[in-house]
């Protein structure tokens, strides 16, 4: 495929650049390590084998990640699966935006996802370019079809790079039909309280043609909610909320990344269940009268609405909330074991953050208040 150069430089790499970027992946002794890490039965030379057997970045992916992927789940949840029924044409290329619950996993999961349920391709995946530490990441990442978002560049270079970004997805979407995710904001909701940011939806609008109806609904927009029983960063998420209430100026570094990032992966997340909405080109016409100042508000709104009406709900969201309250209002929705259960789940998370100054109480609330933010927003999306 002719893909036009201005793409080169954010683009997933092509299948006649995955050899020159698996020579520089397992040229790199700290990729190596990781790597062998994951493959232990296996040594570099034969991840260089199977490497030449590859034939795009789905076969790579379907060789390299789809096992490691599915042992991860094996081992951090308990129960996991994908709701598509809103989803009539499975081979129509959608641009999936989700909430945003762990920075690696949450189209890593959607892959795995997709390929079960039969898709014919995966996602290409939104990523920014805070996250890219190292070489060897940012060749990873654009073998795994992740497109980059640039987001340390000034003031002045970012609305041309929102443009060339959108310009992408709609290339991406109509000539190269493909699959997108992206969050539905820039970084997590710490506090699991998932809203649609208006400039994501304006950035998608950029770089299509005609209205920005018309624009977005070349891109097939399908809200997604992505609902975890435990959030293995939830203790970090508290301890960050209480740095940034005590140290105005406090702002995280690449090692606090990282280790979110290994948090994130290899820690217990319960149940996971995904579930898509129908595609937004079956209501988005419904906005085409409002005025041109109220219509990303508006499109956002109803976004939020479909992600949080289709949360998957867990006995500790009501307990967070009940615990929140000082009520006993969800009783009939968890037994007093459950309740037990997780409050000492909270007493360990608590006991893992170690801060001068530590503020348990605070702590405790921004917990209770990451559980009970899904069960708020569902109510509210769904009365």
């Amino acid at each position: 495929m002719n893909i036009p150069v201005e793409f080169d430089d954010i683009r997933p790499y092509s299948p006649e650049e995955m050899p020159a970027a698996f020579d520089r992946l397992l040229s790199d002794e700290s990729f190596c390590q990781i790597a062998l890490s994951f493959f232990k039965d296996k040594t570099v030379d034969d991840l260089r084998h199977l490497a030449a057997t590859c034939t795009d970045n789905v076969d790579f992916q379907k060789k390299f990640l789809y096992a490691l992927m599915m042992d991860l789940l094996s081992k951090t949840s308990v129960g996991y699966g994908m709701n598509i029924t809103a989803l009539s044409d499975i081979q129509r290329g959608y641009t999936f935006v989700s909430n945003h619950r762990d920075i690696v996993l949450d189209a890593a999961f959607l892959d795995i996802f997709l390929i079960e349920k039969g898709f014919p391709t995966t996602v290409e995946i939104a990523i920014g370019d805070n996250l890219l530490i190292t070489p060897w990441i940012e060749t990873l990442v654009r073998l795994n079809k992740s497109f980059i978002v640039k987001r340390s560049v000034g003031v002045r270079e970012m609305l041309e790079s929102s443009r060339l970004m959108s310009r992408y997805m709609h290339f991406a979407i109509r000539q190269k039909h493909e699959n997108i995710w992206i969050a539905q904001r820039e970084g997590r909701a710490k506090d699991s309280d998932d809203r649609t940011q208006e400039s994501v939806l304006k950035m998608m609008a950029m770089g299509g043609e005609g209205t920005p109806i018309e624009s977005l609904k070349e891109l097939n927009i399908v809200p997604l909610t992505i609902s975890y029983e435990y959030d293995p960063c939830d203790y970090l998420k508290a301890q960050e909320f209480q740095l940034k209430r005590d140290v105005p100026e406090f702002k995280k570094t690449q090692a606090d990344d990282l280790k979110n990032m290994q948090t994130g992966i290899f820690g217990y997340k319960g149940q996971i269940h995904y579930e898509a909405a129908p595609c937004i080109n079956v209501w988005i016409d419904e906005l085409k009268d409002l005025p041109k100042n109220r219509f990303f508000g508006e499109l956002a709104r109803r976004m939020d609405i479909e992600i949080h009406s289709r949360y998957h709900l867990y006995s500790n969201n009501y307990i967070a909330a009940d615990m929140l309250d000082a009520t006993s209002r969800f009783s009939d929705k968890y037994t007093p074991e459950e309740h037990n259960n997780f409050e000492e789940y909270l007493n360990q998370r608590l006991a893992l953050i170690q801060l001068p100054g530590k503020d348990e109480a605070f702590l405790r609330e921004r917990i209770l208040v990451m559980y009970a933010n899904p069960l708020r927003n569902y109510i509210n999306a769904t009365v």
